[in-house]
């Protein structure tokens, strides 16, 4: 009998996108739905990186682009991390991708043998742990969790290696908790991986740009840590340009010329006039960036405070991203007009089909304690949308 690959068997639908689905199934059908479920910023791309793409079009940048992308795209993120971070990489050590996702794949791929593990704090991004078993490696879960802010401790880390350790992936800011690591935790962390031989970090630093703490820091800035790093970021969320799917890695020329071999044979270069565009974005004005920030810290602020009014929550204080992890176990065991709510897939459910706002459950995140919101969204939907929680919650017995 036909059958899918076992490869594929291993792998679940990601949840993000389930619930995004059913969303936009509920709107289609005339429901006002507000999706909280979706980490994309609601703003449309600055009109400075979106003229320079109608020049690239202009320009005929409509063929193949080069595997690891285009000299002055890379140039300009070298420029980026030099300035930014602090951190010296030759175009030869960035690979330019279809977004950060293909990006985090991409080395997860190429560094991961069958039975590698691959160390993941929880709550972690739901694609995390489906692209180590795409690898064959093994995801070893490690649970943070709501006391301590959502974040790995340096004993932790030290406590779930084994000689089979390949890898730890760590994203700050964080997706799903808006959790960073402040320099002084990332240099612990530092720490124990220069301990063990052969020990790499995947350092996703997609949300670098929306950060409330005053400065981004990277784990790959202390010493010994460069060559045992490979950072992940783009313009999806920066720049508002999730649509363009440019992402990139930097890392050791070695990993990188891995990964170029490999984006060679199933994709190979990412868009043409999405390169362009991504060049003007790291090299104009970057008024954009601050701007947007500043909107998402508003806005952060904003449904903390609604939130944190609704009894049987626990809220923490996202420092970047935008999203909120509200603790919801308090709601376990109670129920509504016959139905009874067991875990935070059953909650979000019963609130995008009783209240019409669309999250995600931590259980997808690794944390079944607690859901996912995202206030990538106006002042007036975030508004409505707690109001309509917390309607709905009240109801529950």
């Amino acid at each position: 009998m036909a059958k899918l690959s076992e490869r594929l068997n291993r792998l679940a639908p990601s949840a993000t996108l389930v619930m995004s689905q059913k969303s936009s199934e509920m709107k289609a059908q005339g429901i006002d739905v507000i999706n909280l479920s979706v980490g994309e910023p609601d703003f449309n791309t600055p009109d400075g990186i979106k003229v320079s793409a109608k020049q690239a079009i202009d320009e005929n940048y409509s063929r193949y682009s080069p595997v690891p992308g285009y000299p002055g795209l890379r140039r300009a993120i070298a420029d980026k991390l030099s300035k930014e971070n602090g951190l010296s990489y030759s175009i030869s050590e960035i690979l330019v991708s279809n977004g950060a996702k293909q990006s985090v794949c991409n080395t997860v791929l190429a560094l991961v043998d069958d039975g590698d593990e691959v160390i993941i704090p929880a709550p972690y991004w739901v694609s995390y742990p489906q692209m180590v078993k795409l690898a064959g490696g093994i995801p070893v879960i490690v649970p943070t969790g709501f006391g301590q802010n959502f974040k790995m401790t340096a004993s932790q880390l030290e406590a779930a290696i084994t000689p089979k350790t390949k890898m730890l992936i760590l994203c700050s800011p964080s997706n799903p908790t808006g959790s960073v690591y402040n320099k002084e935790e990332l240099r612990a962390l530092a720490d124990v991986v220069l301990s063990h031989d052969d020990l790499f970090v995947i350092a996703d630093e997609i949300y670098e740009h929306i950060n409330y703490t005053g400065h981004h820091e990277s784990i790959a800035q202390f010493e010994g840590m460069k060559e045992r790093t490979i950072i992940i970021n783009g313009v999806s969320k920066a720049y508002a340009m999730t649509g363009w799917r440019i992402g990139y890695m930097a890392g050791p020329e070695w990993i990188v010329k891995g990964c170029n071999k490999l984006q060679g044979q199933y994709t190979s270069g990412a868009c043409s006039v999405s390169q362009k565009a991504a060049e003007a974005a790291y090299t104009q004005s970057q008024a954009c960036v601050e701007e947007m920030r500043q909107a998402f810290e508003r806005r952060r602020d904003l449904i903390v405070e609604l939130t944190s009014a609704i009894p049987g929550l626990e809220v923490n204080r996202p420092e970047g991203a935008f999203y909120l992890f509200p603790k919801c176990s308090h709601f376990y065991g109670k129920s509504y007009n016959g139905r009874t709510i067991n875990s935070s897939t059953d909650l979000a459910l019963y609130l995008l089909e009783e209240a019409h706002v669309a999250t995600v459950g931590g259980d997808a995140f690794g944390d079944p304690e607690c859901f996912r919101m995202s206030y990538a969204t106006s002042d007036d939907n975030i508004r409505e949308a707690i109001r309509r929680i917390s309607k709905a919650l009240q109801q529950l017995q």
